[in-house]
């Protein structure tokens, strides 16, 4: 046992369950301490094998708990990404969008928009280059 407070209870109850089954005839037993002992030892190593389960599937802590301000701050970040995306041209716009919003990959994206591959790569990097500057000059 890694500690005296569980030991105790350990024997106590190890000496309370004995007792039930045995009562009186306990001293009938061949050898009733050593019969007690390995009673202690056995659920002693059930105990410690029931925290190590127990230990082990403990689930993890949260990290990060987002302070009162966190949703305040990122409603104006997003607001200000949405007028740096707006101030953009539109097919840059139709671009992030169909990229960042819809999921879609650059083959879908040159398809829905009668573009080239490497059109859909170069605009979407303009479009991501240009607000970033500017988000960046700003602060």
């Amino acid at each position: 046992m890694d500690d005296l407070p569980t030991a105790e209870d350990v024997v106590q109850d190890v000496f309370a369950a004995l007792y039930r089954r045995h009562g009186e005839r306990l001293a009938g037993l061949d050898n009733p301490d050593a019969y007690l002992r390995t009673s202690v030892v056995n659920t002693s190593r059930s105990v410690l094998r029931r925290r190590l389960t127990v230990r082990a599937h403990i689930p993890e802590r949260e990290g990060h708990a987002p302070s009162a301000e966190e949703p305040v701050l990122l409603r104006e970040e997003h607001g200000e990404v949405i007028a740096a995306l707006r101030r953009s041209i539109r097919r840059q716009r139709e671009v992030l969008v169909l990229r960042y919003w819809s999921h879609l990959g650059e083959a879908r994206i040159a398809d829905s928009l009668g573009l080239s591959r490497r059109a859909v790569k170069s605009t979407a990097s303009r479009a991501l280059a240009a607000p970033r500057r500017e988000l960046e000059a700003s602060r």
